[in-house]
């Protein structure tokens, strides 16, 4: 079964012809987890089931690398590139050859197989010492464990890379989430390998591919390109590339490199250009930095004027809007760009730009097209500055600034745009725990039109439910449990669900301390809502702002008719601990943090992370650490398990 599933692995993720199912795949998969856990006389690491196995060290070790990972040489130009070429002329007597690779810009890995099992690997580093990243390359279905018919000792030079389509993936789910988004996939694939938890690795699901063979026992080859056909046989993915026969044909293919990049699943930086002669290359040696047998050239980013027609706002799955120039068409790094980003009404009147302004369209990282510069003296005659709607384009609600002033945010509770992110956030831990409803069924309930705003949760039907695709009367039925429950999870819950800004879960218990009900906290006004602890003028507005919104009124009313309690669970009847601040530190042998965080709030106190002059109290458990010590200086009263049972018995 092991060696089924990386044949499949192979199939799916190296020659992209896959034999079964995803469905099938996963089931082979669970199978081999039962065997293996009835069996564990019969454990492997190199399991397909221990590719996200492993603990990673709280700090890499280092690695020596037994063969040099060195870096090459850029050039600019193709006249460089040129140049490149008469040194070779003049260096090699002989006739020679080239071949010509992109650049993937992703982490370069040192990878090592012993008798044909995947034993070790490493960060390039300094080219001499790297990290030992094993088991989270363990996680990369694409990277063979184990080899057929390999030799007693192989080292491979590659790429971890994550593609454009799955990085896109993962930052729309974060967006969901409202998780800080990945700058690019570059920095995502590096720092995914450098997790200290290889599961936290196998979620950004990268890929890998090789270009070089570093070293190679009991055999041996004359081109680089007899030694990618060899590697490819042995079932490594391999980095396409072209053979040139003389710098002419090297220039042409960094040309339609450049031209075709858009059409490779990762992202290049560059067209790599080598000697093919491994005889040669030895011959030709290496600087104190660089080889002398190869170049990387880097693609100038390109930079063209365009007309804007027409300037559209788009609502983000978070309610942000982002203005985007709609351009005339131009062709940009490989594509033709039809739209460039704007960022914001700021970026807008910095630039003074205008319907009708030729404008300098360059694609940002390669990625998305933005706009540099207006050029005014190319600008008709007439224009108006362009200012960015005060009424979300989607709803029709009102939209307001972040704090910081720059971002437009839509403030409806059921904006179209926002539908998937509010539903999910529903439906999370700290909101209404809806156990089961994650982001795919989320998708599915709102493809099948069953829902369009977290209200409608509470009308779906079972058997509608059940008709959705994986899911089966069993799951429907439990979802509906799951539904039936969070009814009464109180008020707390239910305001860290409802989204409103600045208004989570901590923020939601302090409310819902303060107030009986729902009903009650809406009959509050701005100034009331101020004299709450915690609650500053901008929280307040917020609140203020959100319950009097039409599309809010509407789902508050639909979840009354559902019968979902707007009562408080929070009400705090008995004040002891009223005005006082505990911080936690060390193990606590009765309680959880959760637990004990629960009793303080339930006696009118509160938490912090952090010691400091307006700490009250620090409880201790076991294995205190920076915390106890600070307290100490300071002076705040230490307490231990047994002080903190003995000040909240319960009275009478």
């Amino acid at each position: 079964m092991r060696t089924e599933l990386e044949r499949h692995n192979q199939l799916y993720y190296v020659q992209d012809a896959p034999e079964i199912s995803d469905f099938e795949y996963d089931a082979m998969l669970r199978r081999l987890e039962e065997l293996e856990a009835a069996h564990p006389e019969f454990f492997d690491p190199n399991s397909p089931t221990q590719h996200v196995g492993g603990y990673a060290l709280n700090t890499f070790a280092s690695v020596q690398h037994e063969v040099p990972l060195e870096s090459l040489q850029d050039v600019f130009s193709i006249d460089e590139l040129r140049a490149f070429g008469q040194r070779m002329d003049e260096s090699i007597p002989a006739s020679h050859d080239y071949v010509v690779e992109p650049k993937i810009d992703g982490l370069s890995m040192s990878l090592e197989y012993e008798n044909g099992v995947f034993v070790r690997g490493a960060t390039r580093g300094d080219g001499t010492v790297g990290e030992d990243v094993t088991e989270n390359l363990r996680t990369i279905r694409s990277l063979p464990q184990k080899l057929e018919n390999a030799p007693a000792r192989l080292i491979v030079r590659g790429e971890v890379y994550m593609a454009g389509e799955t990085f896109r993936e993962i930052n729309a789910e974060r967006e969901i989430r409202g998780e800080q988004l990945l700058a690019n996939p570059r920095n995502a694939a590096a720092g995914s390998i450098r997790q200290q938890d290889p599961k936290v690795a196998a979620e950004r699901r990268l890929d890998i591919i090789i270009f070089n063979l570093q070293l190679i026992s009991d055999r041996a080859f004359e081109t680089h390109a007899e030694s990618l056909g060899y590697l490819k046989s042995l079932g490594f993915p391999t980095v396409p590339y072209q053979s040139c026969a003389d710098l002419d044909a090297c220039c042409e293919r960094v040309d339609w490199i450049g031209e075709h990049r858009e059409e490779y699943p990762f992202d290049i930086d560059g067209a790599v250009i080598k000697i093919n002669s491994l005889g040669q290359r030895r011959d030709l040696g290496s600087t104190a930095k660089f080889p002398r047998w190869a170049v990387a050239y880097k693609y100038p980013p390109e930079k063209k004027e365009s007309v804007v027609r027409q300037i559209v706002v788009q609502v983000g799955r978070t309610g942000v809007l982002t203005p985007k120039a709609v351009i005339d068409p131009v062709r940009l790094a490989g594509t033709t760009v039809t739209n460039a980003t704007l960022h914001n009404q700021d970026f807008i009147d910095k630039l003074d730009l205008r319907l009708g302004d030729t404008v300098l369209v360059q694609k940002a990282g390669e990625i998305i097209p933005e706009v540099l510069s207006v050029n005014r003296a190319k600008r008709p005659e007439g224009t108006e500055p362009y200012r960015m709607p005060m009424t979300c384009p989607e709803c029709g609600a009102p939209v307001e600034r972040d704090e910081d002033g720059v971002a437009l945010r839509c403030t409806g509770a059921e904006c179209p745009a926002q539908r998937l992110r509010n539903i999910v956030h529903f439906a999370s831990r700290d909101a209404m725990d809806i156990d089961g409803l994650g982001v795919s069924l989320c998708e599915a309930l709102i493809k099948a039109g069953l829902v369009n705003s977290p209200a409608e949760l509470y009308y779906l039907e079972p058997q509608s439910v059940a008709n959705l695709e994986r899911m089966g009367r069993k799951s429907a039925e439990n979802l509906m449990a799951a539904l039936e429950k969070s009814k009464e999870n109180g008020l707390a819950k239910l305001l860290c669900a409802f989204g409103i800004r600045q208004v989570g879960a901590k923020a939601g218990k302090v409310l819902a301390q303060h107030f009986a009900s729902l009903d009650e906290l809406m009959d509050a006004t701005e100034l009331e809502l101020m004299t709450i602890p915690d609650i500053g003028p901008t929280t307040a507005a917020f609140l203020r702002d959100w319950f009097d919104s039409p599309q809010s009124q509407h789902q508050i009313k639909l979840l009354r008719e559902a019968g979902v309690s707007f009562l408080s669970k929070e009400q705090v009847t008995d004040t002891r601990f009223a005005g006082k601040t505990f911080v936690l530190t060390g193990t606590l042998e009765h309680f959880t943090r959760n637990e004990a965080t629960a009793i303080i709030e339930k006696f009118g106190g509160k938490t912090s992370g952090s010691v400091s002059k307006k700490t009250s109290y620090l409880l201790a458990g076991e294995n205190t650490g920076s915390k106890y010590q600070k307290a100490t200086e300071l002076g705040i009263p230490i307490l231990s398990e047994a002080d903190f049972l003995e000040l909240t018995k319960e009275e009478g």
